[in-house]
């Protein structure tokens, strides 16, 4: 991984958006966490070079990325309509609150079960990503999954 093509910190313009649930905002944390641990992150058209900062946020339909240099110097941005992942997002969602009321109330061997369908839903979820950040970032397959996971703790908010 080079360093010029990396995040290094990951942050949310929640301005406006309700507060996320305690599940939502752990799988939000944990995905933070995760990514500015290990990523690969390239703008395909750089206004400054990275590493860079990142704040994601969402405003009529769209996932906005904003990004700027450790410095704090503008790096570019670009939006992401979320009408393309509209369903996967919504079966994650649906998949995700079944999950965190099983964990509560039912078996291991439910769980893991619902864990299974979640995984596969998430990976779908992933594959669009890509195919829409085509032309506008290029991510590796582990920082895809994390940025799904990302995109549905803010899209659960609004």
């Amino acid at each position: 991984m080079s360093e010029t093509t990396r995040l290094i910190a990951v942050t949310f313009d929640e301005t406006g958006l309700p507060a996320p649930t305690p599940e939502i905002d752990q799988e939000r944390r944990v995905a933070i966490f995760d990514l500015t641990e290990e990523n690969v992150f390239d703008l395909s058209d750089p206004a400054a070079p990275g590493p860079w900062r990142l704040t994601l946020g969402v405003r009529d339909r769209q996932v906005l990325f904003t990004l700027t240099s450790e410095t704090g110097d503008p790096a570019g941005d670009f939006a992401l309509a979320l009408d393309p992942l509209a369903q996967v997002l919504r079966d994650y969602s649906r998949i995700c609150e079944d999950y965190f009321d099983a964990v509560r109330h039912h078996p291991p061997a439910r769980i893991e079960a619902m864990d299974e369908g979640r995984r596969a839903i998430h990976a779908e979820g992933a594959r669009l990503l890509a195919r829409e950040l085509v032309g506008k970032a290029v991510l590796d397959d582990p920082t895809l999954r994390r940025f799904f996971t990302l995109i549905c703790g803010l899209h659960a908010t609004t």
